[in-house]
């Protein structure tokens, strides 16, 4: 409780609400209740911070892959949180990951327009149109297939695959996912590992035990619009 010292029109000591008066060298003065920096975490917060570990938990089984998918996209970042970014970004419907709109190599190399990506025989088969030519496409420019298991959180890839103009390749998958969510992505990079293309989602297949199979074409973009990456 504050208390009065010299009447109703006085300075006054103690704490009056979330007000304190006090002095100093005879001169009277009151000063606020400093706020309580401990607040609740809000609803958005709370949100974000779910959407950001469930990106995570995604991106961490292809970490090494993001290396070479996402080299140089984003100047003081690494590669990882560039992926982080650009998932959370562009790749979120409703508090969960959307894998159609995912990249997982990003870059200014022209992309792959053709491709498509089936499951048989414990393999996944990739294939494509040689685009060679077409912006700066090269020949011996190395393709990045990836097969992502939903399920499990695991991944089966290769960052330098077969070149552009071979148009095929094949990725051994486990015995053990024959029943399981994959998806499939077909990224690319030049054979010097230091430019990569935006990649294509090629569908996947899905928790029933068939045989999935997928395809996907577009220019995939430049890696420049709007700058995706803030």
């Amino acid at each position: 409780m504050g208390t009065i010292k010299k009447g109703i029109l006085g300075g006054f000591s103690g704490k009056v609400g979330n007000v304190i008066g006090s002095s100093w060298k005879g001169i009277s003065y009151m000063r606020s209740m400093p706020q309580n920096v401990t607040q609740t975490r809000s609803a958005a917060q709370s949100a974000q911070k779910e959407r950001f570990a469930r990106v995570i938990g995604f991106l961490q089984p292809i970490t090494a892959y993001l290396r070479v998918g996402y080299n140089g996209v984003k100047e003081h970042q690494s590669a990882f949180n560039s992926a982080v970014s650009y998932v959370i970004k562009q790749a979120m419907t409703n508090e969960s990951i959307t894998y159609s709109k995912v990249l997982v190599s990003h870059g200014n190399l022209t992309p792959l327009t053709e491709a498509s990506a089936t499951k048989s025989d414990g393999k996944i088969a990739f294939a494509w149109t040689n685009n060679t030519g077409q912006g700066n496409a090269q020949a011996t420019d190395l393709t990045m297939p990836l097969v992502y298991n939903v399920t499990k959180k695991e991944a089966v890839y290769a960052t330098h695959g077969a070149t552009r103009a071979e148009g095929k390749v094949d990725v051994t998958i486990p015995t053990t996912w024959s029943a399981d969510h994959l998806e499939f992505y077909l990224g690319l990079v030049s054979d010097n590992g230091l430019y990569p293309a935006n990649s294509l989602y090629l569908s996947g297949s899905n928790t029933d035990g068939g045989n999935g199979s997928g395809s996907g074409s577009g220019t995939g973009g430049d890696g420049k619009d709007d700058d995706p990456l803030g």
